[in-house]
């Protein structure tokens, strides 16, 4: 099913970022008191009442030295395009601004369904300094604090309450969905021409060229597939054009649909910080991920090239090492009848389901080879592992303390777990529970 997307507005300094981190349930967005001083990710996901949806942080889309009211409708222009729900937040105490006008008029005009919140409202006395928000023209103003944590639960009640009904999307399980993500020029639509061997997608070498993720079905040795091409993610700091705002929303939301994601790297350029960065979204949304070198022909493609260009990418990627990589050219095809055969591999892997049996006795195995740690004196006792998702494989492994299922513990199991089985390709998720 399709997620629901919320975004976060206000003018700087309100809080957006403090209560973006709340709400996602780890530190994303970079916090301080100054305004414009986001600079991290400004997209996650959220939970409220078993409800996930995705969560934009406009405070964190880096708007070059424009003057403030345009930097603001140019933040709410964002949330608008993408959003089904709108949180607009405003500063409890320093009362109502010109800034808050204007933004409040631009998201009056917008017709979507806006959550107004009043941020900083610390203690009890200060709820009684929210009714003055009223005049902005939306409902009831819900007092929170983001610092703290509170008046959250009401406020997020309403932003649910305000989601769209969202159909399913109509997937076939047959068909494997896969999508191509890197930073712009890597070659991303080059490489859908030469799998589809047709020029369905224009290419250009001005870097961000493809706007929007454009879906095409093909069949390949009976086989059928969906590619989604999408626009390349520009490191934000050099983001410019409005229509590239918001373009890396939508391959996010690209990735969300795939079940497999290529992550392709530029040859001839080399690995930069932000080739690291968006294989991160794909790893940690648990897709299946091909690592693909493009641009292949420009460079000294020699099997000593190709081995000591694989060691760079394990240095630079140690989070992707169960991920395979394939070198190629998009442009001259060379080795390009090497990707599909490895797409269809992951997309099996990831949905590999092992039986319990099986399963423990190859953890039975691993607890031989390598005894469970100790702590305070006592010993982690493993008794029993199933699993309990697929896409990707994940696993629950009951255990007598979950607080002694050290990291590397953990790390040594999915290594035992990846030789066993495979899952090549795939991230796989452990986790400890007690048993009840």
């Amino acid at each position: 099913m399709r997620k629901s997307t919320v975004a976060i507005v206000g003018r700087p300094n309100v809080g957006k970022s403090t209560i973006f981190n709340r709400l996602v349930g780890e530190r994303i967005s970079i916090v301080e008191d100054v305004p414009g001083v986001t600079r991290d990710r400004i997209y996650s996901q959220a939970e409220w009442l078993t409800t996930s949806f995705n969560l934009i942080d406009t405070g964190g889309i880096e708007l070059g030295d424009e003057p403030l009211l345009i930097q603001m409708r140019e933040q709410a222009d964002v949330a608008i395009r993408e959003a089904d729900v709108i949180i607009f937040i405003v500063n409890g105490r320093e009362g109502i601004t010109a800034a808050d006008e204007e933004v409040a008029k631009i998201l009056y005009k917008s017709n979507k369904p806006v959550v107004l919140a009043v941020n900083k409202v610390d203690n009890p006395e200060m709820r009684e300094s929210i009714y003055e928000f009223y005049s902005l023209g939306f409902d009831e103003p819900f007092p929170i604090s983001g610092t703290h944590g509170l008046g959250l639960g009401d406020m997020l009640d309403a932003v649910i309450g305000h989601f769209p009904t969202l159909e399913t999307e109509d997937k076939d399980e047959d068909t494997i969905y896969f999508s191509l993500i890197g930073r712009p020029n890597v070659g991303k639509s080059s490489l859908v021409n030469a799998i589809l061997n047709e020029e369905r997608v224009i290419v250009s070498n001005i870097a961000g060229t493809t706007r929007d993720a454009i879906d095409t079905p093909f069949k390949r040795d009976d086989q059928d597939y969906v590619i989604i091409d999408t626009a390349g993610m520009r490191k934000r700091g050099k983001i410019y054009e409005s229509t590239e705002r918001y373009s890396i929303l939508r391959a996010l939301k690209a990735i969300e649909r795939s079940d497999v994601v290529l992550t392709l790297i530029d040859a001839e350029e080399g690995i930069i910080e932000q080739d690291k960065k968006i294989a991160g979204y794909a790893h940690q949304a648990g897709k299946a991920i091909v690592i693909v070198v493009n641009k292949w022909d420009t460079v000294e493609s020699d099997e000593k090239a190709m081995k000591d260009f694989e060691e760079k990418v394990r240095a630079h990627f140690p989070f992707l090492d169960y991920a395979p990589i394939v070198f190629l050219s998009a442009l001259t095809k060379k080795r390009t009848h090497k990707l599909m055969p490895e797409v269809k591999k992951v997309s099996e892997n990831h949905a590999i389901r092992v039986e319990t049996n099986v399963l423990n006795d190859v953890i039975m195995d691993a607890v031989a080879m390598n005894p469970t740690p100790t702590m305070n004196g006592k010993r982690l006792k493993i008794l029993y592992a199933t699993q309990v998702a697929v896409k990707p494989p994940a696993f629950v492994v009951f255990v007598n303390d979950p607080e002694m299922m050290h990291f590397s513990y953990e790390r040594f199991l999915e290594n035992r777990i990846r030789d066993a089985f495979g899952f090549e390709g795939t991230p796989i998720k452990i986790f400890a529970r007690r048993r009840s």
